[in-house]
């Protein structure tokens, strides 16, 4: 199979059995079937053709940085976009591929002067990765900038999706209901003040370096914010910060943060998540949900 799809795409970087954790921010992950990295439209559409035809079963990665792969990797083809990471500009519209850093599309709006997605400036996904999962933070949601994507659909039409099509819900969209795969999407922002969006975002990068655990491998922000608390509080004041299993390890420095402090498995990861949901239910009653997307296999048993 390899030969095969090596010489059905030979403009395209194609890895077999590639470990995924050279990849996730985590640094976990178990090995890829095959991993591709399309540089545009085209080949992801040709990509995904293939993989109908051949049967193979098609996961889609960003940025992997809020993310976990299990240790048994992901059968079939996986593809990272991140080398489709075009942006432009036109009047008050920023588009950018689904491959382009968040960050990288808050800067570029930034030189344009154009407000509106400042909140963003610290998040470390990719544009596609954001979109499908309504990334927010600082009190800024995706889905209020976001006025429309593109998007291949599992039968391969390209298809632009309205915001309304995309239904944003907290951490949600449409995408992840319909297993769209998300190919560029079009922000909708304000004139500003260059110097003055400057200012926000060194600001919101200030608070998050000052609160976040930037400086280690992490996923990071783990679970949803569950309605009436705060998560990292409840989390804190159930006296499971330092909690460690394996390499992985609840954050000292932020509790809704788990980090790799010692060449942590995702089966450490996803030990740590178990515990802290399970301690949480015991003592408030109140489950969290995960908001790090969970794919891939467990491993095998020797």
């Amino acid at each position: 199979m390899m030969e095969e799809i090596t010489a059905a795409f030979p403009a395209i970087e194609i890895l077999r059995n590639e470990p995924l954790a050279h990849y996730t921010h985590t640094l976990t992950g178990g090995p890829a079937d095959y991993l591709a990295f399309p540089t545009n439209v085209q080949e992801t559409k040709s990509l995904l053709a293939y993989a109908n035809q051949e049967k193979l079963p098609v996961t889609v990665v960003g940025n992997a940085s809020n993310l976990i792969v299990r240790d048994g990797g992901i059968r079939g083809l996986v593809m990272i976009l991140t080398k489709m990471k075009t942006i432009t500009t036109t009047g008050n519209t920023v588009t950018a591929e689904a491959g382009a850093a968040m960050i990288k599309t808050t800067q570029v709006a930034q030189a344009h002067a154009l407000s509106g997605v400042e909140f963003a400036a610290g998040i470390p996904g990719s544009v596609g990765g954001a979109v499908f999962m309504n990334a927010g933070a600082y009190g800024g949601e995706i889905s209020e900038v976001v006025t429309s994507a593109e998007v291949l659909t599992p039968t391969g039409e390209i298809r632009t999706l309205s915001a309304a099509e995309l239904d944003f819900g907290y951490r949600h969209s449409s995408v992840q209901d319909y297993h769209d795969i998300i190919l560029s999407a079009t922000f909708t922002l304000k004139a500003g003040d260059g110097v003055a969006i400057q200012a926000k975002m060194d600001d919101l990068n200030a608070r998050r370096a000052a609160k976040q655990p930037l400086d280690l491998p992490s996923c990071g922000s783990v679970f949803k914010r569950p309605t009436g608390h705060y998560t990292g509080q409840l989390i804190q004041e159930a006296g499971l910060q330092g909690f460690q299993l394996g390499g992985a390890q609840v954050s000292m420095k932020h509790a809704g943060f788990i980090v790799n402090v010692d060449h942590a498995t995702a089966t450490d990861y996803l030990n740590v998540i178990h515990h802290v949901q399970a301690v949480i239910w015991r003592e408030n009653q109140v489950h969290l949900e995960t908001e790090v997307r969970i794919i891939g296999e467990e491993p095998t048993q020797d």
